[in-house]
């Protein structure tokens, strides 16, 4: 299959990755910016308490579920294309708002409905990526798109934390969401739903990806236990794993990325500019962990052991993190730990609904479990807001997403054998 595919060209790679990397590089970015305006003054402003940051920063994924698996629906079925379009200009316009808003209350509204603006894209992309690279390179261009998080974490810190010093916490969702509003000039012209819709596609690179796709779907259908209808996937025992190991996974994560401008500020006694270009170190690693498990993953082809050892990397560099909080330096080498691990997963993890699920119900699963699987992201911020109001340290929080982090390392050790290349 290498020689094959060193034969093949592969504009694919130049013409779909970079643009789906664009677009979530900006929606990330508009979403976790929160962070640094809770760190920065926005808390005292609107007169809000550690719970009630922690809401406001997770409530965005209750919106967030309204238009998932619309989104994946659509993707697989109509115009991903369209749709995402759409999307970008959305929460463009609610993320320049939130800069305006007065009070809490509006704050809420506002994250709730940028939640909702941005929920169907992340499954709408996964489909394009599935339409474009087949199985044995799927994980790779995953983890590619994936590393839009590292690198979106890496331009927010410094940006962020400069516009807060500067120009208070209001400037960072004008100028960000504002600038986000250009996407649409990179997006429209360099994505196409699927071979058969691009005009700059050679022929050869078309049929290999015509007929390896056809082939993958032809054998995933054939399967005795795979499920064929949107019915069938709420019946199926895999998909409910599916959702608890993404649910405990992204409380993890968005614990980990709205709370680490205040776990820096409390670790390292800095001023916000320092936080910013701290906060930046552990992304950086983010970036060498997508690439070197992407890789792994694909060359072995067992997405089983490539989810769950970052799982349970993550869980032990946030302890050990805590557990050292007196030797400073040594903290921080363990939350830089946690970056290596915070993302590398998540692109070998989406390739495994695709080895479940045939075409037909692909972009229903992935909204599903991205839908439901993101309210991880609303539990990992409130919780950790309400340990902080409760016990008043920051890293209270920490236990508890280093332990959710260990049920969904075992919960991947449950996934079938064909998850793990067998």
């Amino acid at each position: 299959m290498q020689e094959t595919l060193a034969n093949i060209p592969s504009a694919r790679w130049l013409r779909i990755i970079p643009p789906t990397i664009l677009v979530y590089i900006f929606g990330f970015m508009d979403r976790t910016n929160i962070g640094f305006a809770m760190a920065g003054g926005m808390t005292e402003s609107l007169q809000m308490t550690a719970s009630l940051s922690g809401l406001a920063a997770g409530i965005f994924f209750i919106g967030y579920m309204v238009l998932q698996v619309p989104g994946g629906h659509i993707a697989e079925h109509g115009s991903a294309k369209k749709f995402i379009a759409c999307s970008i200009l959305a929460w463009s316009a609610m993320c320049v708002a939130l800069g305006f808003a007065q009070t809490s209350t509006q704050l809420l509204i506002l994250r709730f409905m940028i939640g909702v603006a941005e929920g169907g894209v992340w499954p709408a992309i996964l489909v394009i990526i599935s339409h474009w690279f087949p199985n044995e390179e799927r994980g790779r261009a995953n983890s590619y798109f994936i590393m839009n998080v590292a690198i979106a974490s890496i331009i927010t810190g410094p940006i962020s934390g400069w516009l807060v010093s500067t120009y208070g916490w209001r400037s960072v969702f004008i100028a960000e969401g504002a600038v986000s509003f250009l996407l649409i000039f990179v997006w429209w012209p360099f994505i196409s739903d699927r071979p058969s819709d691009a005009k700059w596609i050679s022929k050869e690179e078309r049929d290999y990806l015509e007929t390896t796709l056809k082939s993958e779907q032809t054998s995933l259908s054939a399967a005795d236990d795979t499920p064929t209808s949107l019915a069938a996937i709420f019946g199926s025992l895999n998909m409910w794993k599916l959702i608890l190991i993404y649910f405990c996974y992204q409380t993890g994560i968005y614990g980990f990325a709205m709370w680490l401008p205040t776990i820096l500020k409390d670790l390292m006694k800095t001023g916000m500019t320092g936080v910013g270009f701290l906060s930046t170190v552990p992304y950086f690693a983010c970036m060498v962990g997508l690439y070197i498990f992407g890789h792994l993953s694909d060359s072995s082809g067992n997405r089983r052991r490539y989810v769950a050892l970052p799982l349970l990397g993550f869980a032990i560099c946030f302890l050990a993190s805590a557990f050292l909080k007196e030797y400073v330096w040594v903290s921080f080498a363990f939350l830089v730990g946690c970056g290596l691990f915070l993302q590398c997963a998540s692109g070998v993890f989406w390739t495994i609904p695709t080895l479940l699920f045939p075409a037909k119900v692909a972009g229903d699963s992935l909204g599903i479990i991205n839908a439901l699987g993101n309210l991880g992201g609303f539990v990992g911020p409130f919780v950790v807001g309400w340990l902080i109001t409760t016990y008043s340290t920051v890293y209270a929080g920490i236990y508890f997403l280093a332990f959710m982090l260990f049920v969904g390392f075992v919960l991947t050790l449950s996934l079938p054998k064909k998850t793990a290349g067998q």
